[in-house]
């Protein structure tokens, strides 16, 4: 389906509450955002961001769109399995504030797009008078479950992998699996190294101290680059171990980040918790660099049958060692191979791939009744 095929429709699109959507990106589904906002507009559609303060295309949102900053009032205790104190009883106001401005201009928007790890967006969908769909990126949260269940019409629901709507499914969500795609003209192919790279959020869930330990086994050098998402555990598990071949980055943007993944030998991707996709392993895929990664959650729906990617048993240090080992040594610098691994995930994540599709569902959502009515996608 072309882009002019789809009628250019107004869209808000609802962000997590947690952190800006702009670059260097806060994680994945920040990552995700951003992209997803991008696309829409390169495809004639008018967006409407509503997201944290600071966030970047929100030059066009209304005032009630930007929502409170979450800002620790001191960053060694920064994590992000918790808030600020203080900081929900502003956000939640203000996301409903958002709602209600949707609620209130209902005739001027055609969609709301939500990516909310908060259940207001769903609790309000029965009265926003505008089609809501919504996708989930995470585990079932609770009340997000008790949401989706209760609402009379929460409206259509996105799931990034089949392990993530099985999970949900499990929990009475029927969900339409899209996967999360990536910009391959951003991710673009590497020339390979010696050097073995780790990148995402630094939080105890995503195991980079077991990166560390699988690195030291090879002998090859580890760059590590990405937010730290919690301060106590990159204090105690990261920090003291770096120097001698492993070197912490920090946050990258993009282009930095894919010149860095794209000129090593092989990415190491270690989820102790069960990943409900694995973004880093597409975008590594997509710079041409083979990836050795815990087989945890969604993350061997991403590989799929890749031969670029060898999965061992989460927790499985020596075995993570030894696949990385394997792939750098036989992939990570040989051209062919490297080609190859790119061409793959083009054809499975790319952005202009999945466009169609997204659109498609938008299109169908925001064609039918609007909630309340009889019909409802």
């Amino acid at each position: 389906m072309s882009a002019g095929s789809v009628r250019p429709r107004t869209i808000a699109v609802i962000a997590p509450l947690r952190h800006p959507i702009r670059e260097p990106h806060a994680g994945g589904l920040e990552a995700m955002v951003w992209d997803r906002v991008r696309m829409l507009r390169a495809r004639g559609h008018r967006v409407l961001l509503c997201a944290v303060e600071g966030s970047q295309f929100q030059e066009d949102a209304p005032a009630a769109f930007r929502l409170p900053a979450a800002v620790w009032p001191d960053e060694v205790d920064a994590t992000d399995s918790t808030y600020p104190p203080g900081h929900l009883d502003r956000a939640i106001p203000a996301l409903e504030e958002a709602l209600d401005f949707i609620r209130r201009h209902a005739d001027t928007i055609d969609l709301v797009d939500n990516h909310s790890l908060h259940p207001q967006p769903l609790t309000w969908a029965d009265r926003l008078g505008v089609p809501v769909v919504t996708t989930l990126h995470t585990p079932p949260l609770p009340a997000l479950v008790e949401a989706a269940r209760t609402a009379i019409h929460p409206g259509r629901f996105l799931a990034v992998s089949a392990y993530t709507a099985a999970e949900w499914w499990a929990h009475g969500v029927d969900a339409l699996v899209v996967p999360n795609a990536i910009d391959v003209n951003r991710w673009r192919l590497g020339p390979g190294g010696r050097g073995l790279v780790w990148f995402g959020r630094i939080v105890p869930e995503k195991g980079a101290h077991l990166a560390v330990q699988a690195a030291r086994l090879t002998g090859r050098q580890l760059r590590i680059a990405g937010r730290v998402g919690d301060a106590p555990y990159f204090r105690q598990h990261i920090r003291p171990f770096l120097g001698d071949g492993i070197e912490y980055l920090g946050p990258l943007r993009q282009p930095a980040l894919a010149q860095l993944v794209g000129g090593s030998a092989c990415a190491l991707v270690t989820p102790l918790w069960a990943e409900p996709f694995g973004l880093v392993v597409a975008e590594a895929q997509a710079t041409g660099t083979p990836v050795a990664a815990f087989d945890i959650g969604g993350i061997g729906e991403v590989a799929g049958t890749a031969p670029a990617v060898r999965l061992v048993p989460a927790g499985d240090v020596e075995a993570l060692a030894e696949a990385a080992e394997q792939l750098a040594s036989a992939r990570g610098g040989d051209g062919r191979h490297r080609r190859q691994t790119r061409a793959a995930a083009i054809t499975r994540f790319s952005l202009d791939h999945r466009a169609a599709e997204l659109e498609t569902v938008f299109d169908r959502s925001a064609a039918v009744a609007r909630p309340g009515a009889d019909a409802w996608v």
